[in-house]
């Protein structure tokens, strides 16, 4: 099997978050088709100005895709949330999504949910949030689905969210609310944190596995560390995975160099 690559992107970013390209969309889609990616993923606003026509240009030219929308932002900045108490606040986060996912059916692309799910208050009723959270993504993975875009719910660690921290917690939410286009978002850093056995979980989600990000145990690229990437790569293989392996990594002191070791270790273990 030939796995498709892509990588981390966004118009800027400081060095301790895990983005290797900076610049606009079309710079990081020059680069990485370059260094021997075929996509980027893009960490945007849903506000950002798009120029929809010279992107989707500059990706026919140089053979390389759009592999998620990145919708964190609109948590980290907007301080937006699918269960916020305040309904202005979660409408609006509704409104972004929406906008995201317009955003990637423009660009023949799907979009990725992580931080934007919000949180449980502390003390507060789980099963309540849980209940809210499922009733708003079944109006935007309906809403998706018509646009021909996934949505991909990130598995996170326990130390940044409590919702969604295990791949067996994330596949069994979608299953339980019958949630027919939202998939597994799995992640190598956060599994080895939070899961007992990563292949086993691989296996686990293989029906609904949707995207993959890889980074080895201190986040810096593949085959750095600890991580056992010749048998992640495999069990994705056994799986039948055909989606994108997008490496998210913090990107060091060269973010070019570090994107070329990134390519070179996983192309060189399968």
């Amino acid at each position: 099997m030939t796995f498709k690559y892509a990588l981390s992107s966004a118009e800027e970013a400081p060095l301790s978050a895990p983005i290797l390209l900076t610049g606009s969309i079309k710079e990081n889609l020059i680069a990485a088709g370059k260094l021997g990616y075929n996509a980027i993923e893009i960490h945007t606003r849903p506000d950002e100005k798009i120029d929809f026509g010279a992107v989707k240009d500059t990706m026919a030219e140089h053979n390389v895709q759009i592999s998620a929308v990145i919708t964190g932002r609109l948590n980290t900045e907007g301080l937006c949330s699918l269960i916020d108490d305040r309904p202005y606040v979660m409408h609006a986060a509704m409104l972004g999504m929406y906008q995201y996912i317009d955003m990637a059916e423009k660009l023949n692309t799907d979009i990725v949910l992580g931080w934007a799910k919000g949180n449980v208050p502390t003390g507060k009723n789980r099963d309540k949030y849980l209940k809210r959270l499922a009733s708003n993504l079944d109006a935007l993975s309906s809403y998706a689905e018509e646009r021909n875009v996934k949505i991909h719910a990130e598995v996170i660690n326990r130390y940044e969210v409590n919702i969604f921290t295990t791949g067996k917690e994330t596949m069994d939410f979608i299953q339980q609310w019958y949630l027919d286009n939202v998939y597994v978002h799995l992640d190598t850093f956060h599994m080895n944190i939070e899961e007992t056995d990563m292949l086993e979980t691989i296996h686990y989600c293989k029906d609904r596995l949707g995207y993959f990000h890889v980074a080895d145990n201190t986040r810096s690229y593949p085959g750095t560390g600890q991580l056992p990437f010749p048998e992640i790569m495999q069990t994705l293989q056994e799986v039948n995975y055909n989606g994108y392996v997008s490496v998210e990594c913090l990107p060091g002191n060269n973010r070019y160099e570090t994107a070329h070791a990134a390519i070179e270790y996983l192309k060189s273990i399968v």
